[in-house]
């Protein structure tokens, strides 16, 4: 069955303000973040193009100062993780298929566990655990609006998985460089196409017609 209206317009408000608040904490702890990165020690402030987020995790900055935007910081990734939880399990109210009802709980539960611990020792594990739960989901709900009559939606889906795919290729490899804007490019791009799975998808959008229909 499919949430209630109330429930899933309360849901929506949600997310987004759990992403608006994200964005600000986060630029909040990056205006205070000292200096300093893995490229040039010596640099001031935060360097959005060399400059990882999740360097804001930091009690020291990379120049040898504390780092005061570090608890902004946290309670932002606090925030996003919430955001992300709640998109799939949202999604998984919305989408009326048992197998894919349960993936999308799993995923919504583990973004909620996991991708918080991004900011803690276990950074690198976490980042593998999240990233694979989050493409993990983002796979099913792709089927599904594949099928569906949301065309543009479809082009966001594929593109977003590509560059989601690329930015792990980047990490993989170790290419630093790259992978610092590409960073943030895929957060940008993969927040706002949760935005819009989450405003502009409801249950009749999936509902898949019989065959011979």
């Amino acid at each position: 069955m499919t949430a209630p209206r109330d429930t899933q317009r309360l849901l929506q408000h949600a997310i987004l303000a759990c992403f608006m608040i994200e964005a600000v904490l986060i630029v909040v702890a990056a205006s205070l973040y000292p200096g300093g990165s893995m490229f040039d020690c010596t640099s001031v402030g935060f360097v959005w193009s060399r400059n990882f987020i999740c360097n804001l995790f930091e009690e020291t900055a990379f120049n040898g100062e504390p780092n005061p935007g570090r608890v902004w910081a946290l309670i932002g990734i606090a925030f996003h993780s919430v955001a992300e939880g709640l998109f799939f399990l949202r999604m998984a109210q919305v989408i009326q298929h048992l197998h894919t009802q349960l993936v999308l709980r799993i995923v919504g539960i583990g973004n909620l566990a996991f991708n918080f611990m991004i900011a803690t020792p276990y950074h690198d594990a976490m980042v593998v655990i999240s990233s694979t739960l989050s493409l993990l989901g983002l796979f099913y709900i792709t089927m599904f609006v594949l099928r569906s009559r949301l065309h543009l939606l479809k082009v966001c889906c594929v593109l977003c998985m590509l560059l989601f795919y690329f930015t792990l290729f980047l990490y993989g490899v170790g290419d630093w460089t790259r992978l610092a804007v590409m960073q943030k490019v895929t957060l940008i791009v993969s927040t706002l196409l949760v935005l819009a799975l989450t405003w502009f998808t409801k249950a009749q959008d999936f509902v898949m017609k019989p065959k011979g229909a």
